[in-house]
Protein backbone atom coordinates (compact mmCIF):
# COMPACT_ATOMS: atom_id res chain seq x y z
CA UNK A 1 0.00 0.00 0.00
CA UNK A 2 1.01 3.47 -0.76
CA UNK A 3 0.65 6.31 1.25
CA UNK A 4 0.88 10.14 0.97
CA UNK A 5 4.09 11.36 3.88
CA UNK A 6 1.67 14.29 4.58
CA UNK A 7 -1.46 13.24 5.30
CA UNK A 8 -1.00 9.33 5.69
CA UNK A 9 -3.80 8.94 3.36
CA UNK A 10 -3.92 5.62 0.97
CA UNK A 11 -2.64 5.76 -2.69
CA UNK A 12 -2.45 2.92 -3.98
CA UNK A 13 -2.28 -0.76 -3.47
CA UNK A 14 0.61 -2.43 -5.62
CA UNK A 15 3.20 -5.33 -5.65
CA UNK A 16 6.90 -5.56 -4.72
CA UNK A 17 8.30 -4.92 -8.43
CA UNK A 18 6.47 -1.33 -8.26
CA UNK A 19 9.30 1.87 -8.73
CA UNK A 20 7.49 4.75 -7.05
CA UNK A 21 8.68 7.84 -8.49
CA UNK A 22 8.37 10.49 -6.16
CA UNK A 23 7.61 14.09 -6.84
CA UNK A 24 10.69 15.84 -5.97
CA UNK A 25 12.13 13.08 -8.87
CA UNK A 26 9.84 15.02 -11.21
CA UNK A 27 10.80 18.48 -10.32
CA UNK A 28 14.62 17.39 -10.37
CA UNK A 29 14.29 16.42 -13.85
CA UNK A 30 14.17 19.66 -14.86
CA UNK A 31 16.85 21.28 -12.71
CA UNK A 32 19.89 20.89 -15.55
CA UNK A 33 17.41 21.99 -17.71
CA UNK A 34 16.39 25.06 -16.21
CA UNK A 35 20.09 25.75 -14.83
CA UNK A 36 21.92 25.11 -18.06
CA UNK A 37 19.87 24.67 -21.51
CA UNK A 38 17.47 27.49 -20.74
CA UNK A 39 14.34 25.65 -20.21
CA UNK A 40 11.55 27.39 -18.59
CA UNK A 41 9.32 25.61 -16.28
CA UNK A 42 6.03 26.61 -16.38
CA UNK A 43 3.38 24.48 -14.42
CA UNK A 44 3.65 21.53 -12.24
CA UNK A 45 0.86 19.96 -10.47
CA UNK A 46 -0.44 16.57 -8.51
CA UNK A 47 -4.09 15.47 -9.28
CA UNK A 48 -6.19 13.12 -7.65
CA UNK A 49 -5.22 13.81 -4.42
CA UNK A 50 -1.45 12.79 -5.26
CA UNK A 51 -2.14 9.77 -7.47
CA UNK A 52 -0.95 11.68 -10.69
CA UNK A 53 1.67 13.97 -11.05
CA UNK A 54 3.38 15.87 -14.09
CA UNK A 55 5.28 18.76 -14.86
CA UNK A 56 5.65 20.71 -17.87
CA UNK A 57 8.48 23.26 -19.14
CA UNK A 58 8.94 25.65 -22.19
CA UNK A 59 11.78 24.66 -24.55
CA UNK A 60 12.34 27.71 -26.11
CA UNK A 61 12.02 26.65 -29.46
CA UNK A 62 8.94 27.80 -31.17
CA UNK A 63 7.33 28.35 -34.90
CA UNK A 64 5.31 30.91 -36.57
CA UNK A 65 1.99 30.39 -38.95
CA UNK A 66 0.15 32.32 -40.75
CA UNK A 67 -1.59 35.29 -39.10
CA UNK A 68 1.40 35.44 -36.23
CA UNK A 69 0.00 32.08 -34.97
CA UNK A 70 2.70 31.14 -32.65
CA UNK A 71 3.36 27.37 -31.53
CA UNK A 72 5.70 26.74 -28.40
CA UNK A 73 7.26 23.57 -27.64
CA UNK A 74 7.35 22.18 -24.20
CA UNK A 75 8.71 18.75 -22.40
CA UNK A 76 6.10 17.46 -20.48
CA UNK A 77 7.24 14.81 -17.62
CA UNK A 78 4.28 12.84 -16.14
CA UNK A 79 3.85 9.65 -13.36
CA UNK A 80 1.26 8.00 -11.74
CA UNK A 81 1.39 5.85 -8.41
CA UNK A 82 -1.54 4.39 -8.99
CA UNK A 83 -0.47 2.55 -11.97
CA UNK A 84 -2.76 3.97 -14.87
CA UNK A 85 -0.16 5.12 -17.04
CA UNK A 86 3.61 5.03 -17.26
CA UNK A 87 6.34 7.65 -16.38
CA UNK A 88 6.07 9.28 -19.36
CA UNK A 89 8.46 12.51 -21.02
CA UNK A 90 7.99 13.72 -24.47
CA UNK A 91 7.84 16.92 -26.72
CA UNK A 92 4.53 18.36 -26.88
CA UNK A 93 2.70 21.94 -28.69
CA UNK A 94 -0.19 21.74 -25.63
CA UNK A 95 0.38 23.54 -22.71
CA UNK A 96 -0.97 21.63 -19.80
CA UNK A 97 -2.63 23.46 -16.78
CA UNK A 98 -5.31 20.79 -15.51
CA UNK A 99 -6.13 17.21 -16.25
CA UNK A 100 -8.06 17.61 -19.42
CA UNK A 101 -5.25 18.99 -20.96
CA UNK A 102 -2.98 16.25 -19.83
CA UNK A 103 -5.08 13.50 -21.14
CA UNK A 104 -4.84 15.42 -24.53
CA UNK A 105 -0.85 15.75 -24.53
CA UNK A 106 -0.85 12.25 -23.45
CA UNK A 107 -3.36 10.73 -26.00
CA UNK A 108 -1.14 12.58 -28.94
CA UNK A 109 2.01 11.29 -27.92
CA UNK A 110 3.98 10.23 -30.09
CA UNK A 111 6.89 7.41 -31.04
CA UNK A 112 8.73 10.04 -29.99
CA UNK A 113 7.42 9.46 -26.12
CA UNK A 114 9.96 8.31 -23.94
CA UNK A 115 7.96 6.00 -21.34
CA UNK A 116 9.54 4.16 -18.39
CA UNK A 117 7.26 1.22 -16.80
CA UNK A 118 6.79 1.70 -12.84
CA UNK A 119 8.50 -2.02 -12.58
CA UNK A 120 11.58 -0.24 -14.18
CA UNK A 121 13.17 2.37 -11.60
CA UNK A 122 13.22 5.90 -13.61
CA UNK A 123 16.34 7.71 -14.44
CA UNK A 124 16.27 10.89 -15.30
CA UNK A 125 19.80 11.52 -17.21
CA UNK A 126 18.70 8.39 -19.19
CA UNK A 127 15.01 9.25 -20.31
CA UNK A 128 16.83 12.69 -21.36
CA UNK A 129 19.38 10.93 -23.11
CA UNK A 130 16.22 9.80 -25.25
CA UNK A 131 14.44 12.10 -25.50
CA UNK A 132 17.40 14.40 -26.47
CA UNK A 133 17.17 11.85 -29.98
CA UNK A 134 14.36 13.27 -30.87
CA UNK A 135 14.98 16.74 -30.51
CA UNK A 136 14.28 17.38 -34.18
CA UNK A 137 10.68 16.08 -33.60
CA UNK A 138 9.91 19.49 -32.96
CA UNK A 139 11.06 20.70 -36.37
CA UNK A 140 9.40 17.79 -38.22
CA UNK A 141 6.24 18.67 -36.46
CA UNK A 142 6.42 22.05 -37.77
CA UNK A 143 7.01 21.04 -41.35
CA UNK A 144 3.85 19.64 -41.07
CA UNK A 145 1.63 22.03 -39.52
CA UNK A 146 2.86 24.71 -42.04
CA UNK A 147 2.31 22.45 -44.85
CA UNK A 148 -0.94 21.76 -43.39
CA UNK A 149 -1.44 25.68 -43.03
CA UNK A 150 -0.64 26.17 -46.72
CA UNK A 151 -2.97 23.63 -48.00
CA UNK A 152 -6.01 25.69 -49.10
CA UNK A 153 -9.63 23.41 -49.05
CA UNK A 154 -12.62 24.86 -50.53
CA UNK A 155 -16.39 24.32 -49.38
CA UNK A 156 -16.60 21.60 -51.45
CA UNK A 157 -13.61 19.58 -50.30
CA UNK A 158 -14.64 20.35 -47.41
CA UNK A 159 -17.70 18.90 -47.00
CA UNK A 160 -16.40 15.85 -49.18
CA UNK A 161 -14.10 15.20 -46.32
CA UNK A 162 -16.58 14.96 -44.06
CA UNK A 163 -19.18 13.38 -46.00
CA UNK A 164 -16.04 10.01 -45.81
CA UNK A 165 -15.68 10.47 -42.38
CA UNK A 166 -19.27 10.25 -41.22
CA UNK A 167 -20.43 7.73 -43.44
CA UNK A 168 -21.34 4.39 -42.54
CA UNK A 169 -19.88 2.03 -45.27
CA UNK A 170 -21.48 -1.20 -45.19
CA UNK A 171 -19.66 -2.53 -47.94
CA UNK A 172 -22.54 -3.15 -50.49
CA UNK A 173 -21.64 0.87 -51.45
CA UNK A 174 -25.11 1.87 -49.86
CA UNK A 175 -23.76 4.12 -46.66
CA UNK A 176 -25.73 6.11 -44.25
CA UNK A 177 -24.38 9.48 -43.51
CA UNK A 178 -24.73 10.86 -40.00
CA UNK A 179 -25.91 14.19 -40.93
CA UNK A 180 -26.36 15.77 -37.73
CA UNK A 181 -22.54 15.00 -36.27
CA UNK A 182 -21.27 16.26 -40.18
CA UNK A 183 -22.97 19.45 -39.92
CA UNK A 184 -21.52 19.85 -36.16
CA UNK A 185 -17.98 19.13 -37.31
CA UNK A 186 -18.45 21.10 -40.27
CA UNK A 187 -19.43 24.00 -38.72
CA UNK A 188 -17.20 24.00 -36.50
CA UNK A 189 -14.24 23.73 -39.44
CA UNK A 190 -15.75 26.76 -40.97
CA UNK A 191 -15.93 29.02 -37.93
CA UNK A 192 -17.89 27.56 -35.05
CA UNK A 193 -14.30 25.69 -33.55
CA UNK A 194 -12.25 27.49 -30.70
CA UNK A 195 -9.02 28.77 -33.35
CA UNK A 196 -10.66 27.95 -36.61
CA UNK A 197 -11.09 31.49 -38.01
CA UNK A 198 -7.42 32.07 -37.39
CA UNK A 199 -5.58 32.40 -40.41
CA UNK A 200 -3.29 29.53 -40.38
CA UNK A 201 -6.34 27.31 -39.85
CA UNK A 202 -9.38 28.61 -41.84
CA UNK A 203 -9.26 27.41 -44.90
CA UNK A 204 -6.58 25.03 -44.76
CA UNK A 205 -6.20 21.30 -44.26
Amino acid sequence: MLYRLDTKAPLSVVGNPFKVVQPEEILEFYRDLTEVSGFELETASVLKGGRKMWALARTGQSGVLQGNDQTNAYVLLAAACDGTMATTAQFTSIRVVCNNTLAVALRDATATAVKVKHNTAFDADLVKKQLGIFVSAWDDFMYRLKTLGERKVNTIEARNYFLKVFTDDSGNGVGKTNERSMAKALGLYEGDGMGATLASSKGTA
